[in-house]
């Protein structure tokens, strides 16, 4: 079966399942499952039960679809994503993009837990990605092109919705939230990074550093949707004295600040 077969058999199981067409979607990053509880739900359908999903097998990723409403949005959430380090291909990473845009989704929100590369930031920070450096060692849109899903050589020039940040920026203000702005490096992982590497990271550019979002978002963009991202910074690894990073730090850290970036997500969407 094609990726567009594919991705029209999970778009079709999943309409069979829900009452409204979502227009918004989101994904949700390590520890940040609290947005869930500013949704007005009206359907959750588990990972197990949609054909062609694989399943998230991290700690802090529930893995399911959750279906309502953000004011008067329409919204599809996923609440566990899938990571290229647990052995997934980049097509699989980003089958769930792919299945939000068939599903008619045009505005995608994605949120990580990342790193700290930028030595003036501290951890809890909230950060609005403004643009990103690909260090991935694969493409999600390596291969044959389906003109179905977006052109052969895509533009990203503009990955994250200038409008969106904007907005972002002023209800940040509006809500009493400090933000920072800044670059997305997306790495493959799962080790997290060496003091030269966050370092290296830093000097060429980058102002946080995760395991995700990338792939999502050119994904994303292939299929022409809008895109806002934003970190939590659960970590530093520019410190003069190593710190030791387990996956329970990074996980507390976020589950500290997703109160801040659910208030601003849901109040981006409700805005829009």
């Amino acid at each position: 079966m094609s990726l567009f077969d594919k991705i029209q058999t999970t778009a079709a199981f999943i309409k069979s399942k829900i009452k409204n067409q979502p227009t918004t979607g989101i994904i949700l990053g390590s520890g940040l499952g609290g947005l869930i509880d500013m949704i007005e739900k009206e359907t959750e359908i588990p990972y197990s039960e949609i054909p062609n999903f694989p399943l998230s097998t991290v700690q802090g990723h529930d893995g399911k679809l959750v279906f309502g409403k953000i004011g008067n949005k329409q919204v599809i959430l996923m609440a566990g994503r899938f990571h290229y380090y647990e052995g997934y291909s980049m097509q699989e990473v980003t089958f769930p993009v792919r299945v939000m845009k068939a599903l008619g989704v045009d505005t995608l929100f994605v949120s990580n837990a990342s790193g700290g590369t930028n030595p003036t930031f501290n951890i809890g920070d909230l950060m609005i990605i403004e643009d990103h450096i690909n260090l991935f060692p694969e493409h999600p849109l390596r291969g044959a092109n389906d003109e179905r899903l977006g052109v052969r050589f895509l533009d990203m020039s503009r990955p994250y919705d200038g409008a969106l940040i904007a907005m972002g920026k002023e209800l940040a203000t509006e809500l009493g939230i400090h933000v920072r702005t800044g670059v997305y490096t997306g790495l493959q992982g799962p080790t997290f990074e060496t003091p030269a590497e966050y370092k290296w990271l830093h000097r060429n550019g980058g102002d946080a550093v995760g395991m995700s979002t990338v792939p999502e978002v050119i994904v994303a963009r292939h299929g022409g949707m809008k895109v806002f991202a934003i970190s939590v910074i659960t970590d530093l690894g520019v410190t003069d004295v190593p710190v030791v990073i387990t996956h329970e730090e990074v996980l507390e850290a976020a589950n500290a600040a997703a109160p801040k970036m659910a208030s601003l997500v849901a109040a981006i969407i409700a805005r829009m």
